[in-house]
């Protein structure tokens, strides 16, 4: 199984910050994580022509993560319109962090995905509210994230599918972290961890998220659909 890790990649080339924590890029140990666990990894970025994401890179991923942030703007029309196309074709999509705000996360839900965020490094704690869901699987009640950007609710996404992470702030604020969708053939999981300049994406209750996520979300078999005109009856209908 292929998966294709889309990060947009400007906050390591432009922040020192950021650069500290990910010298390579953020999405490095995530495909290291993963490459570990037997899958077939490459990456993809803003600045690379049709954004790394060609017909014949997104024909060949069985599964896409995408973590963008400072240039959702940026991403052409005719891309989100490919990786839509594919995700009801049937490849899984996992929406990292402040891909919240992605052109191709808001398109799939069809809501602002807004939420409330305070940037000061509080505790996150994430409660598994779908103990058993394969997305949960490894994980005991609960793990924390040490320091993360705060999300609070409500968030303006449309009812999930399942709900598999419920997080705590210590600040006191509550937020859907890990929730899942039906879309076409495709699945889509968002998972709201993965703050540039904490070291979130080295954590392994994070990363063993991410891989269950994978595994869940990857292409299933599906009878074809079949829309429009269909002028032949399965069964005999006497003419009127």
């Amino acid at each position: 199984m292929k998966v294709t890790f889309w990060n947009e990649f400007r906050h390591e080339k432009s922040h020192a910050e950021v650069q500290a924590v990910y010298p390579l890029g953020l999405h490095v140990p995530v495909l290291s994580y993963l490459h570990d666990q037997g899958f077939e990894t490459a990456a993809a970025s803003l600045d690379q022509p049709e954004h790394g994401l060609t017909e014949a890179v997104l024909a060949s991923t069985d599964v896409l993560l995408w973590w963008g942030h400072m240039a959702h703007g940026e991403v052409q029309d005719a891309i989100v319109d490919r990786v839509q196309q594919r995700v009801l074709d049937g490849m899984g999509l996992i929406v990292l962090h402040s891909a919240h705000f992605s052109k191709i996360f808001r398109r799939l839900m069809g809501t602002t995905c807004n939420l409330k965020w305070r940037e000061i490094g509080e505790k996150e704690r994430l409660w598994v509210a779908a103990p058993g869901h394969p997305i949960s699987q490894g994980i005991d009640n609960y793990f924390e994230v040490p320091h993360e950007e705060m999300y609070g609710e409500y968030f303006d996404i449309p009812q999930p599918d399942e709900t598999v992470f419920i997080s705590w702030f210590a600040g006191g604020e509550v937020f859907r972290s890990g929730v899942c969708y039906n879309r076409g053939k495709g699945r889509v999981f968002y998972f709201r961890p993965g703050h540039e300049t904490y070291p979130t994406y080295y954590q392994p209750e994070v990363l063993r998220v991410i891989g269950n996520g994978v595994r869940w979300a990857a292409p299933r078999p599906s009878a074809s659909f079949q829309f429009g005109h269909f002028p032949q009856p399965i069964e005999a209908v006497a003419p009127v």
